[in-house]
């Protein structure tokens, strides 16, 4: 595992997972461990269009949030200065969006099993896809987006017993890492 003085590694980190598994948190403290950026999907969102994701959702639709999300998505890899980017949960489901992650550093699959995540979510409120079951509906959607958060994450680390800090010192060993080892 990398120490404290260790350098970041080249490239910037996603993070990928469903909503709950802890990404927004854990970036930030990545960011502030590494000395990188640290740029959120969804509050970038946020800040860009002055509306909650619930209020694009309201007023636009789901296709209007995704593709804003993807807008998003393809400036923070365009980024040239190293960064932590936590991914929107849901943005492994564009075909284009997985290329452009694919290409845009080393990714790290927050995975928490949809226990830990029902819990995580609570009453789903902010979270337009939870609405009515969010219990149900993080099964539901963790079972879809699984095989596209293991098709793209070149390390996993599972969250589900571990605090943030120890979730930060997971992925920077394992991005630390040569590949293959």
């Amino acid at each position: 595992m990398a120490g404290p003085g260790a350098a970041p590694p080249a490239g910037h980190i996603l993070l990928v997972g469903m909503m709950g598994s802890g990404k927004s948190t854990v970036g930030a403290a990545l960011a502030a461990r590494l000395g990188v950026a640290h740029l959120d999907s969804d509050a970038e969102v946020r800040r860009r269009t002055g509306r909650s994701v619930p209020e694009i959702w309201r007023a636009e639709g789901e296709a209007a949030f995704r593709a804003e999300e993807s807008r998003v998505l393809a400036d923070a890899l365009a980024r040239p200065d190293r960064c932590v980017v936590d991914i929107a949960g849901g943005a492994v489901l564009d075909p284009a969006n997985r290329a452009m992650i694919r290409r845009g550093g080393t990714v790290v699959w927050l995975r928490a099993r949809p226990e830990t995540l029902a819990r995580r979510v609570g009453s789903g409120e902010g979270r337009p896809l939870l609405a009515g079951d969010p219990a149900g509906a993080v099964r539901r959607l963790e079972a879809q987006r699984r095989p596209l958060y293991s098709e793209l994450a070149e390390c996993v680390v599972d969250v589900d017993d571990l605090t943030p800090a120890e979730v930060v010192e997971r992925v920077v060993g394992a991005a630390a890492a040569p590949a293959g080892s």
